[in-house]
């Protein structure tokens, strides 16, 4: 068993952990940190790599309340942006110390912006320098980010709801009772991707996903490139529509989330039209009927809106099972470091 796979299985305890730490013993500090929020006048969400995906889905909590709020590469906005006057900046790493968020939090000190910063490494840069820090507490992965991946949206969300006085006294039973789901589907959804002929080892890949399933949709690009060596590309799905489907051909490879609420019946016939041009489709999403694609994940119930936590998860089993069939090593980096401590090179 790759260390990948033991990190995609023990995913939904360490998650369940992560939750009843933020609203257990971390519940001062996540008031501490809406509040910071509710007082702001810009609200900026910054991570890198998958942590970058990560605000994707705390950003679409704000968008959908109708909260003024942005997400900016941590690099981009080191280097190309400045941070309006009281500014509240979400930090989201997992190990607080990449080179871009070091550089940002001087940049946030000297603009005088507030920073909340969510990590796993309590003696990290950004939790020393955050005025308030929330907890990952959660496990480390072995390498590729998986559990680390989605505790941040997790917490991120928990913070988002709490700001928007939208965290709802049942979120946690809720969230805890579809991870518990979550976990005991995976044998299942492996038995189905091992049964599947979607697979192919050097086919083109476009994932598409809407609202905060936008974050998974990027982040299994990231793990096509990081776990399978393999290229990818990640759309919304309606930007695929405006001119990219023009690559569409036979042995063509899609993977389709299916929001919980939204175009879902717009997203299976976009869904029936690519297979028609000779495409396979992945879909994964809720409620989903089997002939929707050629290899559909159905989910356990959980709200829409937090649809985001356990959708990648099929993914992220997806991703481990192409590295097999590639015959690459997922568990180890060729090129890129744990932590990315300098701005040159690679």
């Amino acid at each position: 068993m790759t260390e990948l796979l033991k990190n995609i299985l023990a995913e939904p305890q360490e998650l369940t952990l992560s939750l009843n730490h933020t609203l257990g013993p971390g519940r001062a500090a996540l008031d501490k940190a809406a509040q910071i929020v509710r007082e702001a006048e810009h609200v900026t969400i910054t991570g890198i790599g998958s942590s970058w995906h990560a605000g994707m889905a705390v950003l679409a909590f704000f968008q959908a309340a109708g909260r003024p709020a942005s997400l900016v590469d941590a690099s981009e906005l080191l280097h190309f942006a400045a941070l309006a006057p009281n500014s509240a900046l979400i930090m989201l790493s997992r190990s607080g110390k990449s080179v871009e968020i070091v550089g940002l939090i001087e940049k946030a000190q000297r603009s005088g912006a507030r920073i909340i910063g969510i990590t796993n490494t309590p003696d990290s840069p950004l939790a020393h320098a955050a005025d308030v820090t929330l907890r990952l507490a959660a496990a480390f992965d072995h390498n590729v980010s998986i559990t680390m991946y989605s505790a941040l949206p997790l917490v991120g969300g928990l913070l988002a709801s709490a700001a928007l006085r939208e965290l709802h006294a049942d979120l946690g039973s809720t969230l805890k009772t579809a991870l518990a789901a979550s976990g005991r589907a995976i044998g299942g959804w492996q038995q189905q991707i091992a049964e599947s002929d979607w697979f192919t080892p050097d086919a083109p890949t476009y994932f598409l996903a809407r609202g905060a399933s936008l974050a998974s949709c990027h982040e299994t690009e990231l793990l096509w490139e990081e776990a399978a060596k393999a290229p990818a590309t990640a759309l919304t799905t309606g930007g695929f529509r405006h001119g990219p489907q023009e690559m569409l051909s036979p042995g063509a490879r899609i993977g389709l989330w299916l929001d919980g609420a939204q175009l879902r019946e717009q997203d299976m016939a976009l869904a029936a039209d690519v297979r028609r041009y000779g495409a396979k489709v992945m879909v994964i999403g809720q409620h989903v009927p089997a002939d929707t694609g050629d290899l559909v994940f159905n989910l356990p119930s959980i709200p829409a809106a937090w649809q985001f936590l356990i959708d990648i998860i099929p993914a992220q089993l997806a991703a481990e099972h192409l590295a097999n069939l590639r015959g690459v090593d997922c568990d180890n980096f060729r090129l890129c470091p744990y932590i990315i401590e300098s701005e040159g090179g690679l």
